[in-house]
């Protein structure tokens, strides 16, 4: 049985035109106490741990219709290849094309002790907002671990260049 932590996730993505072609990215901003009020470095891909029991990818679909209460979009699935955060943690992401309004998501939620050491249980969003974003504001936005994701896929849409290459 492995003990190395690993997620999978899924980066939504839609192409557009600003003088090139490009791709603004959905994002979800990380629910709960520690991210409140926080907006660099806060945002993450729908994404979540997965075992020795489950495929990876059977794991980004899971966690992506956790985390947003949505379906994953139709459309071929890309893969971004794995990128390990400072954590410890490896994380797997494939890149899927589609539309999806952040207004409808319904984010599932994690019980914790807040605040710290009350005894008292309290119910948070997993993810507590979604938004359309230019590679540029994801940069900022992002945890640093995930950020090569976007790189890889704005390279493939760019260049159509596989993101394994990247």
């Amino acid at each position: 049985m492995s003990t190395a932590r690993r997620s999978a996730g899924i980066l939504l993505y839609r192409v557009v035109r600003t003088g090139q072609r490009d791709v603004e990215v959905l994002i979800g901003h990380m629910g709960g106490p520690f991210w409140t009020g926080r907006d660099a470095a806060a945002w993450s891909l729908p994404k979540g741990e997965y075992g020795d029991g489950e495929e990876p990818d059977a794991a980004a679909r899971r966690e992506f219709e956790e985390e947003l209460g949505l379906p994953v979009p139709d459309g071929a699935w890309l893969p971004l290849g794995e990128a390990r955060q400072r954590s410890g943690k490896t994380v797997a992401a494939w890149a899927v094309e589609g539309e999806l309004d952040p207004a409808r998501a319904a984010p599932g939620t994690f019980t914790m002790e807040w605040p710290r050491g009350s005894g008292v249980l309290r119910e948070f969003p997993e993810m507590d907002r979604f938004a359309w974003c230019t590679p540029d504001e994801a940069a900022r936005r992002l945890v640093v671990g995930q950020r090569v994701f976007v790189e890889r896929l704005r390279a493939y849409v760019r260049e159509g260049r596989a993101p394994a290459d990247s």
